[in-house]
């Protein structure tokens, strides 16, 4: 597939798929980078977070799942993978594995040879940088770089003065008074975070979607349910109201919750220990 925004859309738009799984895939095709660098992106690649694309499409993570599984089988040929860390976002690109190089850098070197020649839409880190314990990092020339590189790496919802007040106070535990420039990119590839780290999370970041009602009550229906020995208690629910009807039950619980049938599964077991016909 021709990697330009005409070329995708076309073959979007020829492809039969879900309604869904469109405007996915017109939503990954916005975020892609078509100028090699930009956003820290290699040309032809998006990057979003489950969460995000969840919260843009409006779907739970099952339906979501789905639908990438979806476009993944589709003559789209999507493709995901993450080279930095559990906590930093996918990495998407149409037109399957042979466009994908996964060892590939997230930015552009000042040696790179590459389809934009213009250090204009490259993030270069060159130079090097002053040590200066509370130095205000908008005051330096750092910050848009620290916020191109970022939007693929771990550290992507990190504040852009968090990462540079990090990177100062490690180099200056090191007795280092100035450093060269790549050792800030470094930083930041190598970055551990964690769920439950809020402090370091940016404080403008978008707060993930709550749970819609749909969302909560399968929740609800999974947890009734038994934990042990599933099989048994689909055994006993079939003989009290038939194999077809569990079918059936099944089959509508996954129509109602857009979820796959292993937890649509589990949902009905849950309605049924709630309304007395199976034991717990």
């Amino acid at each position: 597939m021709e990697l330009t925004t005409g070329a995708i859309l076309r073959r979007i738009t020829e492809t039969p798929l879900s309604t869904a799984a469109h405007k996915l895939a017109t939503i990954i095709l916005d975020g892609i980078a078509w100028k090699d660098g930009y956003n820290g992106l290699d040309r032809g690649t998006a990057a979003f977070t489950l969460a995000h694309l969840g919260q843009k499409m409006g779907v739970s993570r099952q339906h979501l799942a789905a639908l990438l599984a979806e476009l993944s089988a589709s003559s789209l040929a999507l493709v995901r993978w993450k080279p930095n860390g559990k906590f930093a976002p996918w990495l998407f690109r149409f037109g399957g594995k042979d466009n994908v190089d996964p060892q590939a850098d997230v930015v552009s070197a000042s040696d790179d040879i590459s389809l934009s020649s213009k250090t204009k839409n490259k993030t270069i880190f060159a130079g090097r940088i002053e040590i200066d314990s509370g130095t205000n990092v908008y005051r330096t020339p750092w910050a848009d770089l620290i916020k191109a590189a970022k939007a693929s790496l771990a550290c992507w919802n990190v504040d852009t003065q968090v990462i540079w007040d990090r990177f100062l106070a490690f180099n200056s535990a090191r007795g280092n008074a100035a450093v060269p420039a790549g050792f800030l990119l470094g930083f930041m590839r190598k970055w551990r975070t964690s769920p439950d780290a809020d402090w370091k999370t940016d404080k403008h970041a978008v707060p993930e979607r709550a749970l819609a009602p749909e969302d909560l009550e399968l929740h609800r229906l999974i947890a009734a349910a038994p934990s042990k020995n599933r099989g048994f208690h689909a055994a006993d629910l079939c003989r009290r109201i038939g194999q077809e009807s569990y079918n059936s039950r099944v089959l509508e619980t996954m129509q109602r919750f857009g979820c796959m049938r292993f937890a649509a599964t589990l949902a009905v077991h849950g309605q049924a220990v709630l309304s007395g016909e199976i034991a717990k």
